[in-house]
């Protein structure tokens, strides 16, 4: 059985917890876009598809329980202001951003129809939002077979394979989240200390390194969780190479370098606590970002798409082709 972040049924969502992996596998119900914001804002829900899915899916509910209006115009204007909102919560990931417009867009043209009604509006932005719970499965498997091949076939042919991840501080979602899906999931792997990678790197026999994104942009600059970028500059220097999968959805066209991705800063508690005891000396500043950009030179391996595996320099012209 394979293990859900997400339990959507029409009416009804649900996700993991992750903040009380591994010691408890905990459901939470959503219920409204507040509650929602609230849940990613506080990383209980973590991805940017992720994100783009509870938020969108939880304007759903809401939907289908009666909110909004009355009247088309009030209709659209709760669906637009839900979505602007919901962007909010996590504002470096661009999936949530993509989806809002777009989804926007979707409940503004279907009020414009001839004979347009409330209950349309509504059915036309849930279904939208299921649609894209159920592209969103398909581009996992696809990225994980596309990813799984290619890595088989260049980087790692023969041998035994195992995944080493990293606790991935401050959130330690590495040691929480990653390595419980791969225990979960029964693959060979190994959890070190994020400071423990370079070090990995030159003595564990590593043929490739694989992270995810928040946000891909035009020249292949890539935001991810903070940390990405110093294990692409270790894995340069070993000569390793460094791979980013990510869907075409986190994937900014707009923007052409990483330099103009915000990069959201967390609390300061979340590094100097865990699990609510003090382990930082009292007064010391914090600095605390959740993201970090690894420039397109560093990612030798290329970025691994539901479309395919791309060197950075051909992402664009990649995605625009298949309208992206």
């Amino acid at each position: 059985m394979t293990l859900e972040a997400i339990r959507y049924s029409r009416g009804s969502l649900q996700i993991l917890d992750q903040l009380l992996l591994p010691q408890q596998s905990r459901y939470e119900a959503v219920g409204s876009v507040r509650q929602a914001w609230e849940a990613i804002r506080a990383m209980k829900v973590r991805g940017a598809p992720a994100i783009a899915l509870v938020g969108c899916l939880s304007l759903a509910v809401e939907l289908q329980a009666g909110a909004g209006g009355p009247g088309l115009a009030a209709l659209v204007a709760f669906v637009r202001d839900a979505l602007s909102f919901l962007v909010t919560a996590r504002p470096t990931a661009v999936n949530m951003a993509r989806a809002a417009r777009d989804l926007a867009e979707a409940a503004a043209q279907e009020a414009e129809r001839e004979g347009a009604t409330e209950e349309a509006v509504r059915e036309r932005v849930i279904h939208w939002a299921e649609d894209m719970l159920e592209k969103d499965l398909r581009d996992n498997r696809s990225i994980g077979d596309l990813g799984a091949r290619h890595l088989l076939e260049r980087a790692a042919p023969g041998g035994d394979k195992r995944a080493f991840c990293t606790e991935t501080r401050p959130y330690n979602q590495g040691a929480r989240l990653t390595a419980f899906e791969l225990v979960y999931e029964q693959i060979p792997a190994t959890l070190i200390a994020d400071s423990m990678a370079a070090a990995a790197m030159a003595h564990q026999g590593v043929s490739a390194v694989v992270v995810g994104a928040d946000r891909v942009v035009a020249n292949g600059d890539t935001a991810n969780k903070v940390g990405t970028y110093q294990l692409a500059i270790a894995a340069k220097h070993h000569g390793i190479p460094f791979y980013v999968a990510a869907p075409s959805s986190s994937c900014d066209l707009r923007l052409e370098t990483g330099q103009e991705i915000i990069i959201e800063e967390r609390p300061g508690q979340e590094l100097t606590d865990v699990n609510g005891v003090r382990i930082a000396a009292p007064g010391i500043a914090i600095w605390n970002p959740a993201f970090d950009v690894t420039p397109h030179d560093l990612i030798t391996g290329g970025i691994i798409t539901e479309l395919g595996v791309f060197a950075p320099e051909e992402l664009r012209a990649a995605l625009s082709a298949r309208g992206s």
